[in-house]
């Protein structure tokens, strides 16, 4: 399995996680980034896109100025830093990865994590 995720969990509304996907197999540094998610019953969701270099970001507007992805290419590990956390946030929160930052962007993917839950509550 390529891409692992990590640092899901119960929080607070208002609250704070990190999350981390860890990649191996695939050229890290070559390849761009995303988090999805998706809830019961929900359609999946784009939460954010991060370039293979890091020099670009994309976030819709449902989470903009509260998420921050980033990456580490030499630690081959990705990033999401949620802050004021929503109960509307719920949801299991997957890693993909692609070849270019258009195809996440387009919903995409060459590779998908097996997620890590993240529930928020009132």
């Amino acid at each position: 399995v390529p891409l692992v995720e990590s640092g899901g969990g119960m929080v607070q509304a208002g609250g704070s996680l990190r999350l981390s996907c860890a990649a191996s197999g695939i050229i890290f540094s070559d390849t761009a980034m995303g988090w999805y998610r998706q809830a019961p019953g929900n359609e999946r969701e784009l939460v954010a896109i991060i370039s293979d270099s890091g020099g670009t970001t994309y976030y819709p507007d449902s989470v903009k100025a509260r998420f921050t992805i980033s990456r580490d290419n030499a630690k081959n590990t990705l990033y999401l830093q949620m802050n004021s956390l929503k109960p509307e946030d719920t949801a299991m929160y997957y890693c993909a990865a692609a070849r270019t930052f258009l195809q996440l962007r387009g919903g995409e993917y060459d590779y998908w994590g097996q997620g890590t839950q993240v529930t928020v509550s009132s």
